[in-house]
């Protein structure tokens, strides 16, 4: 699907139209997730609140102008429709986004701000993709897919590139999985920069997609998506997704919703980001013991996306 040399590619393309976000150590904290250094990827900090930007931004640059004027759709259950609605305001274009009826309403203020048409669609990401793929289809709007296009996947690992520069000693990577973009992109980044690193994917027990693949050693869809946490919620990855994960990370394990929202109540009293649950997955698999960093270990996990989860007491 992408080797390193996309995504060196994708850096380039995507400098100066993006944020080169902060790389923190947790430290002066009262109550620490791991005795191990813990460094963590603010990019929550990103524009429009998500690594998702890098992707949007990677597949709009590589489009063919014509075709873009069409208009853009995508389907998200937030973070990625945000990223596309900003695509589709720096190209001048219509940007219609579809949305699972679980979306946060302070996502779709967002998207709404940026001057996105948004439509709802079914209750998880699954329905409202079909939506618009349909839609599509009807206007010849260029879809850009949250994880299964090679110039986002490539946008998404550049954050690895940019951890390579400042931290060459991280030896346990945590990422969240939704659909598995993210992973892919970093962990491909990864295997070129850190070739002795471990890397944990991190899945919502609700929306168990890339997990229940590997352990089925073939793509599978699941029966049902629980998971009340939208921008990880997906019933079924890409096949080259799917390829790419089993064959550069080391485990995928499971948390449950509850853990991610003591971790985002944890970003927000101890290092005062605002993160979302899927901001706050790294950080909840270590403090609810599913990873356990070894002696020696460096950790770096991502706060990949920003909200407002944390906020309530």
């Amino acid at each position: 699907m992408i080797g390193f040399g996309d995504i060196t590619a994708a850096a380039d393309r995507i400098r100066g139209h993006v944020r080169r976000t902060p790389l923190i150590r947790a430290d002066q904290l009262l109550e620490a997730p791991t005795a191990a250094p813990l460094w963590l990827k603010l990019e929550c900090l990103q524009v429009t609140g998500s690594f998702k930007a890098r992707g949007a931004t990677n597949r709009l640059l590589a489009a063919d102008p014509a075709a873009l004027a069409r208009g853009i759709v995508t389907a998200s259950g937030g973070n990625h429709g945000l990223a596309v609605a900003r695509a589709g305001h720096l190209a001048r274009v219509k940007t219609t986004v579809f949305l699972p009826g679980n979306a946060s309403p302070a996502k779709r203020a967002k998207l709404a701000g940026w001057g996105a048409e948004i439509r709802i669609e079914g209750m998880v990401w699954d329905e409202a993709d079909r939506a618009a793929r349909a839609f599509a289809g009807e206007t010849g709007a260029v879809y850009f897919h949250p994880f299964a296009d090679p110039e986002v996947v490539a946008g998404q690992g550049t954050v690895a590139l940019e951890i390579a520069e400042e931290l060459p000693e991280v030896s346990l990577f945590l990422i969240a999985i939704g659909g598995g973009g993210l992973a892919a992109g970093m962990a491909t980044a990864i295997r070129a920069t850190y070739p002795k690193a471990r890397i944990v994917g991190i899945e919502p027990v609700g929306s168990p997609t890339l997990r229940a693949s590997l352990d089925a050693g073939r793509v599978v869809t699941l029966d049902a998506v629980t998971t009340a946490v939208p921008t990880m919620a997906c019933g079924r990855t890409d096949p080259r997704i799917f390829d790419i994960i089993r064959s550069t990370v080391d485990e995928v394990v499971l948390i449950e919703d509850r853990d991610m929202e003591r971790a985002a109540r944890w970003l927000w009293f101890e290092l005062g980001l605002a993160a979302d649950l899927s901001g706050a997955a790294s950080v909840a698999a270590l403090q609810s013991g599913r990873v356990v960093p070894r002696h020696g270990d460096v950790v770096c996990g991502l706060v990949c996306g920003a909200g407002t989860d944390g906020l309530a007491a």
